[in-house]
């Protein structure tokens, strides 16, 4: 009997998305060291297929993840462990790196680290009843990888510091309000509701959907002015690879009547 697989993948290069669900229900998708290499096998070969533009992130059964598995973690050496620990931390930057768009759909429980996954993706969008955490401090530890993620993930200083040190989780609704995740959404439609927006930036030129990625992640933490000219080292780059204005009259057409997002621009046919 072949190994059970913990990374169910569908990918769908029709419509340019990418599904990856961590597949350990009966553990709430714990975190094992054969998940994550698992997933960082999977994020690699995504990021390299040029039809998928945007890749999104769920958990099997009725969690996201509960973060890593800790019996997992505490076999084998200490060095063991700290390959774990980097190998965690390389799905979060493989997640900010490539060139799609990444969205964490998360229900029930989302903690340690994996808040950590949640927080290297571009997008997140939660049930309102999920449960989002850092429960490390509770059990003797101050959240390695979790730690930096949430310090960068734009929330205010001392809301990261509160999650962090007292353990306690927040709702979907909660997060929402402090900035931990995009939008929160009643739980009977959050995968309908996640289906329809990856389908929607699916639907946008992959080479402005890289460069709004690029440009988020260069400027977020420049000086002002910097910012400013960097973006405009990105836009031109981003001019060297596609023609932005090359349907003004059938965005125009579309825009009629007030401002619309279903307009799709043509793709550039290769000569």
């Amino acid at each position: 009997m072949p190994d059970k697989k913990f990374i169910l993948e569908e990918i769908s290069e029709d419509e340019g998305i990418a599904w990856i669900t961590f597949n350990r229900p009966e553990k709430k998708n714990a975190l094992s060291r054969a998940l994550i290499a698992e997933l960082v096998g999977s994020l690699e070969d995504l990021r390299h297929n040029e039809k998928i533009r945007c890749i999104v992130t769920t958990g099997a059964g009725d969690s996201y993840s509960s973060g890593r598995d800790l019996y997992d973690m505490r076999e084998g050496p200490e060095g063991r462990r700290s390959r774990a620990d980097a190998a965690n931390a390389e799905v979060v930057r493989l997640l900010r790196s490539c060139p799609q768009i990444t969205i964490a759909a998360i229900k029930g429980y989302c903690l340690g680290g994996g808040l950590a996954v949640v927080n290297g993706h571009d997008l997140a969008i939660a049930a309102d009843t999920a449960r989002l955490g850092m429960p490390e401090i509770i059990r003797g530890s101050y959240g390695a990888t979790a730690t930096p993620t949430l310090f960068h993930s734009g929330i205010p200083f001392k809301k990261a510091f509160y999650i962090q040190l007292t353990g306690r989780n927040l709702t979907g609704l909660e997060a929402e309000r402090v900035g931990l995740v995009s939008i929160a959404v009643p739980e009977k439609v959050l995968m309908p509701f996640v289906r329809e927006l990856a389908r929607e930036i699916a639907s946008r030129d992959p080479v402005a959907l890289e460069h709004a990625k690029i440009a988020a992640y260069m400027e977020k933490d420049m000086e002002f002015h910097m910012a400013l000219r960097a973006d405009d080292l990105v836009a031109h780059r981003m001019r060297y690879y596609t023609n932005p204005l090359s349907d003004v009259e059938g965005y125009m057409r579309s825009q009629r009547g007030g401002g619309s997002s279903g307009y799709v621009k043509p793709e550039r046919k290769n000569p």
